[in-house]
């Protein structure tokens, strides 16, 4: 089966691809980087010649709703007309676990992008996702330099990105589902606790802040809003497994 990966180059696309790879399928990477802009439409008829299943990972470093809601209800726009025009048999769309909680710009975003597939022309299923391991390291990257770090508070229930990608394979080939569930790592975790250690593992010396959010989200946030509400499928690799994994 070919199957069409949105954002096939980025932290879960990658995996996505490798696990299409060994379990005997024809992953293809569809990213700028492979001619393929899903903002402007260009490149898309071309690389779903072919395909059966689309899997969207596609992601914007965008944080403003407007920005991030333009984004969403642009790429799945295209992508679906695209896919219609092509035959794909099942479009998957990687979500949050949460947006729907969580009044973040992004995450709303994340709303129009679910809401987009869910109303288009194509069979349909969404699986949501917590925050990958790889997401206190981001914010690290993020902020500002200096010796204090500022982590919002926030309850997480981080995930390996490679066991994503493999649920994403097993939804795709699976019947269309609409909503799908949730999948979410092992364990919970207090966000500020995790960039801890991840800058212990890198020797670093800074020092993290908690800061809350202001008003109703920076509520949510605290109190769990981005934790799955229920049963799901979920992960097996800890935080702490994960990090040990990664170079210095």
């Amino acid at each position: 089966m070919k199957v069409a990966v949105v954002g096939g180059t980025g932290v879960v696309g990658r995996h996505v691809v490798e696990h299409l790879h060994r379990a005997g399928h024809e992953g293809i990477a569809l990213a700028r980087s492979t001619g393929v802009n899903v903002i402007t439409g260009e490149g898309l008829d071309r690389a779903l010649r072919g395909a059966q299943v689309v899997i969207d990972v596609s992601n914007v470093k965008a944080i403003t709703q407007a920005a991030s809601e333009k984004f969403f209800r642009a790429a799945t726009s295209n992508l679906l007309d695209a896919g219609t025009k092509a035959g794909i048999e099942h479009f998957v769309v990687l979500s949050i676990v949460g947006c729907d909680r969580v009044d973040l710009g992004y995450y709303m975003g994340k709303r129009v992008h679910e809401a987009v597939a869910l109303s288009g022309p194509l069979p349909v299923s969404v699986l949501r996702a917590t925050q990958f391991h790889e997401f206190p390291g981001q914010l690290l990257e993020r902020a500002p330099g200096g010796p204090f770090l500022p982590v919002p508070r926030m309850r997480s229930q981080p995930i390996a990105a490679r066991e994503v990608a493999e649920a994403l394979v097993e939804v795709a080939l699976a019947s269309p589902a609409g909503m799908a569930g949730d999948i979410a790592g092992p364990e919970v975790h207090a966000m500020p606790d995790l960039a801890r250690l991840v800058l212990r593992s890198r020797g670093s010396r800074r020092v993290v802040v908690p800061f809350r959010l202001l008003g109703a989200t920076g509520k949510a946030l605290a109190a769990g809003g981005l934790l799955p509400d229920g049963d799901g499928r979920r992960g097996r690799q800890t935080f702490a497994e994960w990090l040990s994994e990664q170079p210095g």
